[in-house]
């Protein structure tokens, strides 16, 4: 199994290129930042499972700024987005700013994605939240043309273009491997359509295992091999015996979360993390 590392960087934290050196200094395989543009201040829908939002939701990152600063001082490492709020994003813009941070390093990118849940953060970017996951699925069917073919167009009803060019490719093919997060049954026929792997928060971990066999056999419904689907579990305790059953069931990554902290604190929890699971 592999191991990465889920991190919040923010304009208060430790910087993003000492974390990530400390990442794959350590063995861990990759590493995985949240999104946020912004939060509004008022109306803000409570985080599913945290309660109210706050403040501190603002301060993290551009995702792919800070990856792309990771990248720089690493050379193994892969970098994942976890999630990158796609629905609120231009989809070309986006198509260019993946495939840059994948060529500048190497074809290092995990493209997580996800149909967020702060409604008025959505609305602000012209995003309905009722008609979210259907704009979600056709920008993933078009950044797939743009990545993949020379003068690509598309023409839905979230997502229209003409033919275009667009360059650079990514390094990654066909494209960088698309994660996609979430636990329901819409999210699990999602991926079987549309993603390379899954992306579950382990808030219930008999939920996401008994989700693996329903993937596995929605992804036979599309005509697909199961084996073919990555599955990285998002937020397992970094112990052993909780992994395990994961590890059992074909979880090919486990990934752990990073407590806020000193630059001290978290390269003493790295220190621990490593020693237990990887060493």
């Amino acid at each position: 199994m592999k191991y990465g590392l889920y991190v919040v960087p923010t304009d208060m934290s430790p910087p993003i290129t000492e974390l990530a050196r400390a990442i794959e200094e350590r063995g861990f395989d990759s590493m995985w930042v949240p999104e946020h543009s912004h939060i509004p201040t008022t109306g803000s829908t409570p985080y599913p499972g945290r309660g109210p939002v706050t403040r501190d939701f603002a301060r993290t990152l551009d995702p792919f700024v800070a990856l792309t600063a990771a990248a720089g001082v690493t050379t193994k490492l892969k970098l994942g987005t976890g999630i990158c709020l796609l629905m609120q994003r231009d989809t070309i813009h986006t198509a260019k700013t993946v495939a840059t941070l994948d060529m500048l390093s190497g074809g290092r990118v995990l493209f997580g994605v996800g149909g967020g849940w702060n409604k008025p953060e959505m609305e602000n970017h012209g995003t309905e939240y009722a008609t979210r996951f259907q704009r979600l699925e056709e920008q993933l069917e078009a950044l797939k043309k743009i990545w993949t073919e020379e003068e690509p167009e598309y023409h839905g009803k979230f997502v229209d273009f003409a033919p275009l060019w667009l360059w650079p490719k990514p390094v990654a093919k066909p494209h960088p491997p698309i994660f996609i997060g979430g636990e329901t049954d819409h999210t699990l026929k999602r991926v079987a359509k549309h993603a390379d792997g899954w992306l579950p928060r382990v808030r219930d971990p008999e939920l996401v295992l008994a989700g693996i066999n329903r993937l596995r056999a929605f992804a036979r419904a599309e005509g697909r091999d199961p084996d073919s689907i990555a599955i990285s579990a998002f937020g397992l305790p970094a112990k052993p015996d909780a992994i395990a059953p994961f590890k059992d069931a074909g979880v090919g990554r486990a990934i752990l979360a990073i407590a806020p902290g000193t630059l001290d604190d978290t390269l003493r929890r790295l220190d621990r993390y490593a020693a237990d699971l990887i060493r």
